[in-house]
């Protein structure tokens, strides 16, 4: 078979009539897929995650239409609506905190409003940095506008983006909510869209497209759900506790518990510093602060809960993997690439992988046998 496909490829190369037709439909096939993309890339993050979702909440999907009489429909309105209510009015909220945050640090700074405490002496001390910061921190605390007229060109470019960031949160509401909607019609149609996944799959991998389907499955669902899941509903917790409590700028402190989150680093490192202030503000009643202390321990506590729910100890990814594809998501799209970055960098690094494994295993053990025995003989 092979000698003849060898043959079959040679004729063509050897027939200019035949190369100069191959070439005409590489060329039509290749402009047609640009096109296709270029017409497709805007939607890319937003199908990408939405897929990612379906994946994710297709079992939940199906037990909920079990319940609704085996209406795909229904139930993936009532999986929106679901949605709606428990997971984007709470990351709405959050990210509208953010953008006050944001928002108020730029006026105080442009106002001469804000203060900054002195730094300690302990500052200067600081290995190859620390004169420095000392420097600008002390400079900061006495003359403030001093400081940011000689960081003016630094200072403005910053401002830009954070403001271009905080612009960016309605769109990125409207993403999250769309890609619910998009995960809800796919999984109306999962037994379709299954059979399909698994014909492009047989196309690519051949025999092996079963056992790599069910690989990208259960990585996508237990990223999705033991890393990124475990860390947003975390996050979620943690910044609606620090809402409730008083605590400033929420919104930048769960960000920093979702990235936290997602290389498994313990939700008290955010929410210890926020009970320390709780006591040390001096605003808060007794019987307040600690039934702020109780409420931010319990959430800080909660991965503890979540994780063995979500299948957070099945995930076999290492965590830098998933820490860079995050980064790497949130650099270039935003909140919702970081989901996204963090769910396809793990999924390539276990799709190469087990092709890795695969070829090790194809190698005839003769050969093997061989490239050990040769080495020696050479040596004899």
């Amino acid at each position: 078979m092979e000698t003849l496909s060898n043959e079959k490829a040679a004729g063509v190369l050897n027939d200019p009539p035949k190369l100069i037709d191959l070439l005409v439909r590489v060329v039509v096939i290749g402009a047609l897929a640009l096109v296709c993309y270029r017409a497709f890339s805007p939607f890319l993050g937003l199908m990408a995650w939405a897929i990612i979702l379906a994946v994710t909440l297709y079992p939940l999907h199906q037990r909920i239409v079990k319940r609704v009489w085996g209406k795909q429909w229904l139930a993936s309105v009532l999986l929106v609506v679901i949605g709606l209510f428990v997971i984007i009015a709470p990351t709405a909220l959050l990210l509208n905190s953010l953008a006050d945050s944001v928002r108020g640090f730029i006026a105080d700074v442009q106002n001469n409003t804000l203060h900054i405490p002195p730094p300690s002496a302990g500052v200067a001390d600081w290995p190859l940095v620390g004169n420095k910061v000392f420097a600008y921190w002390s400079q900061a605390h006495t003359d403030l506008p001093g400081l940011v007229q000689s960081l003016q060109p630094k200072i403005s470019e910053l401002a830009g983006r954070a403001l271009a960031a905080v612009a960016s949160i309605g769109t990125t509401m409207l993403l999250f909510f769309a890609s619910f909607v998009v995960a809800s019609i796919l999984m109306a149609y999962g037994d379709s869209g299954s059979r399909t996944c698994r014909g492009i799959f047989d196309r690519i991998a051949g025999e092996r497209g079963e056992a790599l389907l069910n690989l990208s499955i259960s990585t996508i669902r237990a990223v999705a759900l033991g890393v990124i899941g475990v860390a947003f509903i975390q996050a979620i917790l943690v910044g609606l506790a620090l809402v409730i409590s008083g605590v400033p700028a929420a919104g930048v402190l769960a960000i920093i518990m979702l990235v936290l989150g997602i290389v498994q680093v313990p939700a008290l490192i955010v929410t210890i510093p926020a009970i320390v202030y709780i006591w040390a503000s001096g605003g808060y009643s007794t019987s307040m602060a600690i039934a702020y202390t109780v409420l931010l321990l319990i959430v800080g506590l909660a991965d503890n809960v979540l994780k063995p729910l979500m299948l957070g100890r099945g995930v076999d990814v290492p965590m830098p993997v998933i820490l860079l594809g995050a980064l790497g998501g949130m650099a270039t799209g935003g909140i919702l690439g970081m989901f996204v970055g963090a769910t396809a960098l793990a999924l390539g690094y276990e799709i190469f992988m087990a092709w890795v494994g695969t070829s090790k295993e194809e190698v005839p053990e003769e050969t093997q046998t061989s490239e050990i025995a040769t080495p020696a003989a050479a040596a004899i």
